[in-house]
Order: structure tokens, then C-alpha cells, then sequence
């Protein structure tokens, strides 16, 4: 099956935000920087969120100034999660994409950002509104997009009825499903991206799956044969979700992704960037 252009979106940010040491500034611009010379398409590169709730990432708009895109096509994404955050990132020249955690959980984000789901909608509004204003695009992550550990209702229409409702009221353009548990199968991958990617042809659906070390080739594959184009990673699986605590689940490791798909796709990753910057991954991140 052709696709159009895969995106590989790597997530530098998801793989530290749980971290207890502080990762120094300059490490991050340091590897940030590696990053960007690897040809991603999109490099998540931090967060403007309560340095309460997230202290690895109190240093983003000094990463974000310490980085140079002159030589770069890759783009930069940060996280939000309310108007204030959105507020200070518009004002990020260099960012590309502002990144919403909606979750489709009231559990989930009552830990995650505080807020329910009817408040977390409002929050989405000025978001969209400020994204628009400024020039930025809006990605919106549905968390707990493949299952959910808190009893509440889950089941793969409710999630697709999400996802139109997000079109049909936010205009959204680029919504990524995130597995935030690794609770995603084969099965409920097959069925979400098979229905989703010929229904809302003008809206990317992406996949920010998390992974046990032995299930990541089975997803990928799945997402891939289903239609998905855009695909979350951290370089050697570093990190996972804080909120959502299984030590066994990390992110899906970037170069699993790109070993299974450049067996069928031209990806435009650049070797030799690439194993620099997982030689640094290894020193930053605590093993």
C-alpha cells in the first residue's frame, strides 16, 4: 500500500517529562539539535505548562532560543495545556505546532491537567482561537485514544465519534491518538485507522502509541496497513506517560518505526545524524 508523505514526529520532550533529575539546558539544546539534522518532520521539543507540574521542562523557551533552524526543515512542536500555556507559546517564533492533551478519560484528565472534560473543551477553544490568531497549527492528542484502565466507557466508536466532533467543532486538522497505557492491540489499531483515515480524508490521524519492547512491530504494523501516515517515537523508547504509571510501557522507539517502514517507504532519515543522536540519547538518559 502507497501513502502519501509519512510524518515521523520525535518526541525528545514525552521522553523526559517524567524524568526526576533536571536534565541541564544545554544538553537538551545539544540534543534537540542533533534531532533536527536527522530529517523528522517534527521534532516535540517541550511543553508550556505549569513548571509545577512538569519541573523537567521549566527551560523550554531557553531550549527553543538555543536552537538553530537555519539548516533544518524539520518543524517544532510544544505541548499546552490551557490558554495561559498557549498564550506564551504563540509567542515561540520558532514553533511551528502547539500540541493539546485532550483525553476522552475524565480520570485521566482530572491527573493529567486538571480539568474535566467539559472544561477541558473550553480550554481547546482558546487554544484553537490563539493557534489561528498567531499562525500556528493545532495538534490534538486524544489520550487514553485505545483504552481505558478506570472503568469509565470505552469502546472504539466512542473515540470515533470524538474525532468527528473535534472536527465538526474545532475545524481540527491533525488529531493523534494517543495509547498514553500501552493498552492499544492489533485489533482496535486496525479498526480505528481503517474507519478514521478514509472518513476524515482533510484531517491527519496520527499514532502515539506506547509499547512493551516485545509488541512495537505488531502496532506499527497494524497503523501502517491501516492507512496511518503520521507516527510518534522516542529515540530507545525513553519515557512514557508520568501521569499513568506502568513501568514496562514506554514510547514506541523511533528506530523501530523507521526500520519497519523504510522497508516500504522512503523516510528521509539521515543515517549517520540518527546514530549520533542516540549515541547522546545514552548519555543524557538515565539507563
Amino acid at each position: 500500500m502507497s501513502h502519501p508523505k509519512i510524518k515521523l514526529i520525535e518526541c525528545p520532550r514525552d521522553a523526559m517529562q517524567g524524568l526526576h533529575d533536571f536534565i541541564p539546558t544545554a544538553d537538551k539544546i545539544r540534543y534537540a539539535q542533533q534531532l533536527l539534522a536527522c530529517g523528522f518532520d517534527t521534532l516535540d521539543v517541550g511543553s508550556f505548562v505549569s513548571p509545577k507540574a512538569i519541573p523537567q521542562l521549566k527551560d523550554t523557551a531557553e531550549v527553543l532560543a538555543g536552537l538553530d533552524l537555519s539548516e533544518t526543515d524539520t518543524k517544532l512542536l510544544t505541548i499546552v495545556a490551557n490558554k495561559r500555556g498557549a498564550q506564551d507559546a504563540v509567542q515561540q517564533e520558532k514553533v511551528t505546532y502547539l500540541g493539546f492533551p485532550f483525553s476522552i478519560s475524565e480520570t485521566f484528565l482530572k491527573r493529567n491537567i486538571n480539568s474535566s472534560i467539559q472544561d477541558s473543551l473550553k480550554r481547546l477553544y482558546d487554544i484553537t482561537e490563539l493557534s489561528t490568531k498567531h499562525g500556528k497549527k493545532l495538534v490534538i492528542y486524544i489520550s487514553m485514544g485505545f483504552g481505558n484502565p478506570y472503568n469509565e466507557p470505552w469502546d472504539v466508536d466512542i473515540v470515533m465519534a470524538w474525532c468527528y466532533r473535534l472536527k465538526r467543532e474545532y475545524n481540527a486538522s491533525i488529531i493523534s491518538l494517543s495509547d498514553t497505557i500501552g493498552s492499544s492491540d492489533p485489533k482496535s489499531i486496525r479498526y480505528l485507522f481503517s474507519n478514521l483515515v478514509p472518513e476524515m480524508p482533510k484531517v491527519e490521524i496520527g499514532a502515539h502509541l506506547h509499547t512493551t519492547p516485545d509488541t512495537w512491530k505488531e502496532k506499527v504494523h497494524a497503523a501502517y496497513n491501516s492507512g496511518c501516515t503520521r507516527y510518534d517515537g522516542a529515540l530507545k523508547g525513553f519515557g512514557g506517560c508520568p501521569m499513568a504509571a506502568d513501568d514496562l510501557t514506554g514510547n514506541m522507539a523511533t528506530e523501530n518505526i523507521i526500520s519497519y517502514l523504510q522497508e516500504h517507504e522512503e523516510l528521509g532519515i539521515k543515517k549517520e545524524p540518527l546514530s549520533s543522536a542516540m549515541k547522546t540519547a545514552l548519555e543524557i538518559f538515565p539507563v
